[in-house]
């Protein structure tokens, strides 16, 4: 197990005034440092602390104001004062400008460097006031983008980052997605769809009509419908920004989009097209860089359950496996991990179908079966790269397990997934494809099956009364009934029907002696799922009526994602 440092400064103040416990405040306060972000920002990203009460302790434990910007006038910043590049460098915010002072707002007020550089470039005194960091990002935004309010951008075209040589070629075949109102209605449904936190948009043609779906938190929804005229254009407009052809219709096409939505947020889009009956249907997937720099805190795992996967990844060779359907946050999870891991003295290789998002200091491949690179010949080729880590995206077949297994026993750490519906049907799984068990019982060492459950909204979630047959019936342990309340969805203006976010449910079993042994006898997956619950690991279900129990999501939601 990891050993952590005593805690000092503001880490220590979190835990005396009871806003953190210990464990969790050491732990943020070495991904903090490890992923050399602020530990103010870190924490309020992976909402360990509510942003007001962290500025209000940061600025007693510092001796410095505190300044709530929901209550600042935009319009009575100080313009040109400092160049954009230093607000974006340091992430502070000019608030006003007295003789020879100028008032900067900080949310990490260890931030000397930030004043060092403000008063060199500008030469006035900086006076650093704590404000709090999501505010702090969204004014920032406003600032930069001169009152167009981020995201908030109206029929303002959005840049649009498109190959030249691409754009030039179709260029005489492109007018026809060109006019402004396809234009406006397209922007409009990108910026809603990120706004909602949305993953996928999908733009669907039918006989009599046209519709626009977006997914979020892992639901379909309907968003518009267009005049079923515009499909043929709006699907153009779609390629045209993709840098696809756009006079094929006939076959399948992949593409991505970039949107620069402000001067300080990028986003990416994964974009595929599918010829249909009545037209191309077009789905976007939403790329979101900071899902893959999340905390390994903000997942949702258990202190238990966390335990054992930062033990799994500080072992210098096995395999790590995390199983679960498509959209239940595998590549979250796998991420995490090697972020965990990325460090100047560790060499890691990753193979995808396709990368979805980048990560600096890590060696990505896109897999590309039709070329030859597939995830068996990228594992070959890693092995000859003096790797420390690898990733494959995912076991498909015994060529790939077979290699995967032998790189984990040779002195590599290994992560991969598998769509099973359990950690105990992904051994199954793997002997299925002719893996011999004695090489999973000595190459596996931690398996993680997930789900993603949506997020009871806090404003107004409502206490649900159930009655004891049920609980007990749902799978509540009877000694703990009574002592926990459940909560149903409502529904308001700041959550989608009661629901706003998601959190992941795990099953987290470490490959123990006796589950080796069970291996070993070729157990069915009724006895190692049986025998993982004897070791002490909760399966899924377990995991979710725990969350259920702590408030964080609702049993009908839990049902939804566990019950077979």
């Amino acid at each position: 197990m990891t050993d952590f440092p005593p805690l000092s400064g503001l880490a220590r103040q979190l835990v005396l005034a009871e806003l953190l416990d210990e464990k969790t405040a050491q732990s943020a306060v070495a991904q903090a440092k490890r992923s050399q972000t602020p530990l103010v920002s870190y924490l309020v990203q992976n909402r360990l602390v509510k942003s007001r009460p962290l500025a209000e302790l940061a600025a007693e434990q510092f001796g410095l104001a505190f300044l709530d910007l929901s209550a600042l006038d935009k319009e009575s910043l100080p313009k040109e004062v400092v160049s954009e590049k230093l607000m974006q460098q340091h992430h502070f915010l000019p608030l006003a400008k007295r003789g020879n002072k100028l008032y900067i707002g900080l949310s990490d007020p260890t931030n000397q460097q930030a004043i060092n550089d403000v008063q060199f470039s500008t030469g006035l005194t900086a006076e650093p006031i704590l404000v709090e960091d999501d505010k702090l990002h969204d004014a920032i935004d406003r600032y930069l983008d001169n009152g167009t309010g981020g995201l908030d951008m109206g029929d303002i075209d959005l840049d649009v980052e498109i190959d030249a040589g691409e754009e030039k070629k179709q260029e005489a075949s492109a007018t026809d997605a060109d006019d402004a109102p396809v234009v406006r209605f397209v922007n409009k449904m990108l910026l809603d769809a990120i706004k909602r936190g949305s993953s996928d948009l999908h733009f669907e043609p039918y006989e009599r009509i046209y519709r626009v779906r977006f997914r979020t938190d892992g639901v379909m929804h309907e968003v518009a419908r267009p005049p079923i005229q515009l499909a043929p254009r709006i699907s153009a407009r779609l390629k045209v920004m993709s840098s696809m052809d756009i006079s094929e219709r006939r076959k399948p096409q992949d593409g991505r989009v970039k949107l620069k939505v402000s001067k300080t947020k990028s986003i990416d889009f994964r974009v595929n097209t599918l010829p249909t009956l009545w037209g191309e249907k077009i789905v976007m997937r939403i790329l979101d860089p900071s899902s893959a720099q999340m905390g390994i805190d903000a997942l949702g795992y258990e202190e238990g359950q966390k335990a054992l996967y930062m033990d799994a990844l500080s072992q210098p060779q096995g395999m790590i496996l995390v199983t679960g359907p498509t959209g239940s946050g595998k590549t979250v999870s796998l991420y995490t991990g090697l972020n965990i891991l990325n460090t100047e003295d560790i060499n890691i290789s990753t193979a995808e179908d396709p990368v979805e998002i980048n990560l600096e200091g890590i060696n990505q491949v896109n897999v590309n079966p039709r070329q030859g690179m597939d995830f068996a010949q990228a594992l070959r080729a890693f092995l000859r790269q003096d790797p420390d880590v690898i990733m494959v995206g995912e076991i498909r077949d015994l060529e790939t397990a077979e290699i995967a297994i032998k790189a984990a026993q040779t002195g590599h750490m290994v992560m991969s997934t598998l769509h099973t519906n359990s950690a105990a049907e992904t051994l199954t799984r793997l002997r299925n494809m002719g893996v011999p068990a004695f090489n999973i019982a000595t190459s596996v060492n931690l398996i993680i099956a997930q789900r993603l459950a949506r997020k009871l909204c806090p404003k107004c979630k409502k206490p649900h009364d159930v009655p004891r047959e049920t609980l007990l019936s749902e799978g509540f342990p009877a000694d703990q009934i009574g002592k926990f309340t459940l909560y149903s969805p409502i529904g308001c203006d700041d959550c989608n029907k009661g629901y706003r976010g998601r959190i992941g449910i795990y099953e987290v079993v470490k490959i123990t002696p006796a589950l080796q042994n069970l291996i070993m006898e070729e157990g069915n997956s009724i006895a190692i799922a049986r025998k993982a619950r004897e070791e002490g690991f909760n399966d899924l279900r377990t995991s979710g009526l725990l969350k259920a129990m702590q408030g964080v999501t609702s049993l009908e939601e839990i049902n939804r994602v566990t019950k077979d």
